[in-house]
């Protein structure tokens, strides 16, 4: 070999090998279950890898439009979508986004999934169903078989609509009604503060220890842990803030104000 050649194939690079994103870290469209999933990426820590989700709303966005409107649309028109946003942080404006985007593919956004508090009051305000997971932990094994202890308390100010569904591992506080046809199921109680007729599960993970508090008692159905009681079939001519708890007899429904933890089974 010549020193000229010898110089140009030592001058000749490498050929570099693309690196590999994660189907987990990309915007995704599927279905499951006969369910039509959205499945947004998980936040991004400073310091993670250039293969990481995207990090900020923009790049977000764009991975979203480019998915909705690439390929061929294998969903049925006006199909309901559920938003797995994970830890992702999302406001009002940026639901609102989505779901537009959604629209204009024929798909409609119906419950969003999150372990953001934030988020979960976001879609609740604007009337989409949420369900609340517990954020994913990086304990271990050992660790993550000790008793945990409720999630924090999840306070909307909103009115729960017919067709609407809350979900929270947690305490959950409504400032305002609960309507026939919505729905709110919490691991552990449920105050209402304005009108109860809707559906309510307070301690949906078992906690017979959980209650039902709310201003005015109507609803359609209470439960609380694996008991279930039906509202009355006539309202009351008066009405006071009233507290649903299990008793060794089933569901019982009393005054707050005459209420004592100490009747709890």
């Amino acid at each position: 070999m010549t020193p000229d050649a010898s110089s140009r194939a030592a001058a000749t690079p490498a050929p570099q090998e693309t690196p590999e994103v994660s189907l987990e870290l990309q915007v995704r469209l599927k279905t499951e279950d006969g369910q039509l999933l959205l499945l947004l990426p998980p936040e991004t820590n400073i310091g993670e890898s250039a293969t990481a989700a995207a990090s900020t709303w923009t790049e977000l966005w764009q991975q979203l439009k480019v998915r909705l409107n690439a390929g061929e649309r294998f969903w049925q028109a006006n199909a309901e979508v559920q938003l797995m946003a994970s830890d992702r942080l999302l406001d009002i404006r940026q639901l609102q986004e989505i779901a537009e985007a959604l629209s204009e593919v024929e798909l409609q956004l119906k419950r969003v999934h999150t372990s953001r508090r934030q988020t979960a009051v976001a879609a609740a305000t604007v009337g989409y169903c949420v369900e609340q997971q517990p954020p994913v932990s990086s304990l271990n094994q050992a660790q993550a078989q000790k008793p945990q202890s409720l999630a924090e308390p999840l306070y909307l100010q909103m009115t729960v609509r017919s067709g609407v569904e809350i979900r929270h591992p947690g305490t959950v506080i409504v400032f305002g009604d609960v309507n026939p046809g919505g729905s709110v199921i919490a691991g552990g109680d449920i105050l209402v503060w304005g009108r109860l007729r809707g559906i309510v599960h307070a301690g949906a993970g078992g906690n017979t220890k959980s209650l039902i508090m709310t201003l005015q008692m109507e609803p359609m159905v209470i439960r609380i842990a694996k008991y279930v009681a039906r509202g009355p079939e006539t309202s009351p001519t008066q009405f006071f803030p009233e507290v649903a708890y299990v008793t060794p007899q089933g569901i019982r429904i009393g005054r707050a104000s005459d209420f004592d933890k100490t009747q709890l089974i």
